[in-house]
């Protein structure tokens, strides 16, 4: 999979994402509902995360989970498990905890989905469009769930879809840096 890295700050140790989502998008006009529609362009990176996401097509979340293998993981210091950001909305599978486990797979550590927890019925952040805007609609409502075996601490890779104002990473990394069992915390986003 064809990817264009670029590294991310925050209040993590090392972050990274694989790539844009989109190269361009041109509105088309409205379709019979009223519906704005566009004809889109996505990178790889883009239109396998879109498949996966609104196509449910789960086998997607292989070369996904392997991009990050092969592109960060190599660039990251003895990562000890992995967890997936949790999802604002309750579906029977989880795109990103899918990608996590394809992760893992390809790397060989153990991923931890019930670990950070995102309260029910979250707001979503999508139709958010300030930093501080979804920094409210988060809140508190991430927390902790001490389910690791050991005292650590350990250096976690946190896996998310999408990277825009860092936000809900930052609200993830503040709740796993009082875990006592984290050490480190590495970012993956996929666009």
């Amino acid at each position: 999979m064809k990817v264009f890295l670029r590294q991310i700050n925050g209040p993590w140790d090392q972050g990274w994402v694989l790539d844009k989502h989109t190269r361009s998008s041109v509105y088309l006009g409205n379709n019979e509902q009223g519906h704005p529609q566009f004809d889109t362009t996505r990178t790889e990176v883009g239109e396998a995360t879109y498949k996966l996401k609104y196509g449910h097509e789960w086998a997607e979340a292989i070369p996904l989970g392997q991009a990050i293998a092969s592109e960060i993981y190599p660039k990251l210091n003895n990562v000890g498990f992995i967890v997936p950001m949790p999802a604002t909305t309750t579906r029977p599978r989880q795109p990103v905890t899918e990608v996590a486990k394809a992760l893992g797979n390809a790397i060989g550590k153990p991923v931890f989905d019930n670990v950070l927890m995102k309260a029910p019925n979250g707001q979503s952040l999508k139709n958010l469009h300030s930093k501080d805007e979804k920094i409210e609609a988060i809140g508190d409502s991430l927390r902790i769930v001490d389910q690791l075996e050991g005292d650590g601490p350990w250096n976690v890779l946190l896996v998310d879809d999408l990277f825009d104002s860092g936000a809900s990473m930052e609200a993830a990394c503040k709740v796993l840096h009082a875990y006592s069992k984290v050490r480190k915390i590495y970012v993956a986003a996929l666009t």
